[in-house]
């Protein structure tokens, strides 16, 4: 359980990256008290927030169930390759070799701090 509970900690994370880039793309702007009308229609950005809102209630309890020096890796590293291959599908962005390498480090480096010696 304690391994779903930071599974949906870091999908909900990189998912709420994703809305919140969506919502600060064009038509959509940051939402404005100048502009309440454009606030409120913005769902991507409120959606976005509510998400990160929940990503930090799950690593909250996955940080009951799990050590910090596991579970903020874990979160962190899987946050960072879950929004660069959502970049890549969502937004067509660009996703190089060193991508790629990166995401891999990043798998490695985790591997190495949340091993047990």
């Amino acid at each position: 359980m304690k391994w779903l509970i930071l599974a949906l900690g870091i999908l909900s994370n990189a998912s709420a990256s994703v809305l919140i880039k969506i919502a600060m793309t064009a038509p959509r702007s940051f939402p404005s008290p100048t502009d309440m009308k454009a606030a409120i229609q913005n769902w991507p950005f409120w959606l976005g927030l509510a998400l990160y809102g929940a990503a930090f209630l799950l690593y909250a309890l996955a940080l009951a169930k799990l050590p910090l020096n596991v579970a903020h890796p874990i979160l962190t590293g899987g946050a960072i390759t879950a929004v660069a291959l959502f970049s890549l599908l969502f937004f067509k962005e660009s996703f190089q070799w060193t991508t790629t390498l990166g995401i891999i480090l990043v798998i490695i480096g985790v591997g190495l701090i949340t091993a047990k010696v």
